[in-house]
């Protein structure tokens, strides 16, 4: 079938909107039409080529839809669900899935960065040339064929554009804070960084329970949206933000650091925030192959423990529909976190105004 995607030709390039060959589902594989998919930073770091992956391709890995057909074998999805889709698809039976770390897949990982489904083929071409599926999704598509395991039904009175902020930002900000953070009642925490992933752990810090959450960013616009989502102080990042943080923790620093950047130098500075004893927790991805200077004498003498965080640590298809419920209940604020909704051919608008920091989290919609 012909579908309208947003083609991304070579890293430094902007998408280009082109009509792309789509193939039928095949065994183990969901047909699914796109109604909404979100503008993410891990998508930008593919178009800059900070993220490297086979080109040409489609990105958007933060998306939900209608099933519209199955290919054989599919259990986990019926036409006419809504679904969320996963970027991190487990398989239930590797290693890491039977020790309770489903986002670590070992099943998934060689064909999602190469690009392709399970078999190593993917299902899109451009002219007669493959074309390849970023995170095994390739959401800024009208409609997208997904590994079943990626598909996570959910109710359906929930509107699918605030659905497919729970692919990503929600799971990976949530989840970091709930599930490898393990935040407790009455703790403290730092977010550095206050886009769509930093007010996500800001949002599963208030869940949990901490007394003093502190939001540090560049930007003077995310100090008010950030309060907006939880945070109970804001500092702007400068040369006085490490004193403030201790002012504000009874001058020993923070039980959790959270940096949800992707930034070396600002992983640094966060960790110089967090108490002897205390936990530095790294969301934000880094551009592959840099590297993080972190003091291994003070890291031992202070006992601060260094966390990585992929995905939130969460279980897809356990957390998906928690998720969607605490949203139901009032508990997750998703309206609120989208700033602007685009159609695909303006998803070059989109990005810009990603990265002026003007918007919490901005949507493609279709």
């Amino acid at each position: 079938m012909k579908i309208r995607a947003a083609l991304l030709m070579e890293p430094g390039t902007p998408f280009v909107i082109e009509d792309l060959t789509l193939q039928a589902p095949q065994t183990g594989e969901v047909l699914v039409k796109i109604a909404a998919s979100g503008v993410c930073h891990s998508d930008y770091h593919v178009m800059s080529g900070t993220t490297r992956h086979p080109m040409p391709c489609v990105c958007g890995h933060e998306g939900a839809g209608v099933v519209e057909a199955v290919g054989t074998g599919v259990t986990r999805a019926q036409v006419g669900d809504h679904v969320v889709l996963s970027w991190a698809p487990d398989c239930g039976e590797c290693f890491y899935c039977l020790h309770g770390q489903p986002n670590l897949c070992e099943t998934f990982t060689e064909p999602i960065w190469a690009g392709t489904m399970l078999d190593g083929t993917p299902r899109l071409s451009f002219k007669g040339q493959p074309v390849y599926h970023y995170c095994g999704l390739a959401s800024f598509a009208e409609y997208a064929v997904v590994p079943q395991e990626s598909c996570i039904p959910i109710r359906k009175d929930v509107p699918l554009e605030v659905a497919s902020l729970i692919g990503c930002a929600v799971a990976t900000g949530v989840g970091a804070a709930m599930y490898t953070a393990h935040v407790r009642p009455g703790e403290s925490v730092v977010v550095y960084g206050a886009g769509g992933i930093g007010l996500n752990v800001i949002q599963g810090a208030v869940l949990c329970g901490a007394s003093t959450i502190i939001a540090v960013d560049t930007n003077a616009t995310k100090m008010r949206i950030a309060r907006e989502f939880g945070a109970t102080h804001t500092l702007l990042a400068n040369d006085d933000t490490l004193a403030g943080i201790r002012d504000l923790t009874g001058g020993r620093g923070a039980d959790h650091v959270f940096e949800a950047v992707g930034f070396p130098a600002v992983q640094e500075t966060a960790f110089e925030a967090v108490r002897p004893g205390g936990t530095l927790t790294l969301v934000g991805l880094s551009p592959m192959g840099s590297g993080t200077n972190l003091p291994g004498a003070v890291i031992t003498r202070q006992e601060k423990v260094i966390r990585g965080s992929y995905y939130g640590s969460v279980n897809a298809h356990r957390d998906f529909p928690l998720f969607i419920d605490l949203y139901a209940s009032g508990q997750l604020k998703l309206d609120q976190m989208i700033s602007k909704q685009y159609p695909l051919e303006d998803i070059n608008t989109a990005y810009d105004d990603m990265l002026s920091g003007e918007v919490a989290r901005g949507v493609i919609v279709f």
